[in-house]
């Protein structure tokens, strides 16, 4: 949908920079000729005088005096361009991995909407892509639809545009790469579109690249975040609504009107072979949780709130019926108690201690329930893997 010239003046560009003193200067010439209101945050840049190398006045620069992260430099941009009466802002990394001509197919994917989200879905054929990158890619999208119910190409991509009324309403408390993470679901959370468009990526040979990505710190960031985040989606309260949609209800109007329908579509949710990894270890670990009489109605809980196979959760509980893992955790437990093992049986033992015994369920199934969640995740996804890669090698051959 085309826009008027008012509409695409309310279009800024954000650039958050951090010592990329040998590409912004680039990046900001592609940005102004898509784009007529620009504005860069330096996140406190060591290697140059950012606002001596843009100089223009079509750009504001606005300084940070420490490095404050990249999150915390997009939210000043983001500030800033309310202040100024803009409507949606697009970032865009300074160090030149994106390509500010694909500005324009984010604006045209906009269109007249004021509560789309535009994500830059990063074409990773392109030489040079580290496989952390893909791998990180994966990782981000498969949090994603668990939190949020949505697939999407490319969550973790930064070149995107954030309709900057709306997010400011977020409460996003993120400062760095988490930022991204944070504000992509929230703004699920609350209604908002998601939408994707395909951009180019250029990735620098190695050694050449200049990445501010702390590896182990900003991907433990990332997994707080996501922890968070999975955390919040368990409780049994409803998120914020920006924006009020219509539910579709599939699943309950299936269920009511077409069982059949209504069971295939149960046996595909997340079915690819993380989402499956993911429903079988959760499955497990609720299981084995002393969870009496509603381990059923607790793992429909927790699978339905993350988006899970709730048929793959709900049947492979059954591999942890009494009395074996019971068993196992009871005397895990009560080492854990007493520094020795429980080697007497007996109905005083079972039934007149029954709440030591329960107790020491519990402590144990802290120690047993992870490391069988992760063995039969880890299980379940070579073997769906397998399965998968194997139905592709036939359907290939015929």
């Amino acid at each position: 949908m085309t826009q008027s010239n008012f509409e695409r003046k309310k279009i800024w560009c954000i650039i958050p920079v951090y010592n990329n003193g040998k590409t912004l200067k680039d990046v900001v010439l592609g940005c102004k000729e898509q784009v007529e209101s620009i504005v860069v945050v330096d996140d406190g840049s060591t290697d140059i005088d950012v606002g001596l190398t843009v100089a223009d006045e079509r750009v504001v620069v606005i300084k940070h005096e420490n490095n404050e992260g990249k999150g915390a430099a997009i939210l000043t941009g983001l500030k800033y361009v309310k202040r100024e009466g803009g409507r949606h802002a697009i970032t865009i990394d300074a160090d030149g991995q994106h390509y500010p001509q694909d500005i324009a197919k984010i604006i045209a994917k906009i269109g007249d909407q004021a509560d789309v989200v535009v994500i830059g879905s990063r074409d990773f054929s392109s030489e040079n892509v580290p496989d952390k990158s893909k791998f990180g890619r994966n990782f981000a999208n498969f949090w994603f639809k668990v939190e949020t119910g949505l697939s999407i190409d490319d969550c973790q991509s930064g070149f995107r545009s954030y309709p900057v009324d709306y997010i400011l309403k977020l409460n996003l408390k993120g400062a760095h790469y988490d930022f991204e993470t944070e504000a992509i679901t929230k703004a699920a959370w609350a209604g908002l579109r998601i939408k994707m468009v395909d951009v180019g990526v250029h990735y620098a040979k190695e050694g050449e690249r200049i990445s501010h990505f702390k590896g182990f710190l900003d991907n433990l960031r990332i997994s707080m975040m996501h922890t968070q985040l999975v955390l919040r989606r368990l409780l049994p309260v409803p998120h914020k609504k920006l924006i009020q949609r219509e539910e579709k209800g599939i699943v309950h109007k299936e269920l009511a009107n077409h069982p059949l329908k209504a069971l295939k579509f149960l046996l595909k949710e997340n079915a690819t072979p993380e989402g499956l990894a993911a429903s079988a270890a959760v499955g497990i670990l609720l299981a084995v949780l002393p969870l009496i009489a509603v381990h059923t109605i607790v793992i429909v809980y927790v699978t339905t709130r993350l988006h899970l196979n709730k048929v793959m959760a709900v049947s492979i509980q059954n591999l942890c019926v009494p009395p074996f893992v019971p068993v196992v955790c009871i005397e895990v437990g009560h080492f854990m108690r007493y520094g020795t093992w429980l080697t007497e049986v007996s109905i005083d033992v079972i039934f007149y201690q029954a709440f030591d015994r329960i107790w020491e369920w519990f402590l144990g199934s802290l120690i047993v329930a992870p490391i069988l969640a992760v063995f039969t995740g880890f299980m379940v996804f070579g073997i769906t893997k397998f399965l998968q890669r194997k139905t592709e090698k036939g359907a290939v051959s015929v």
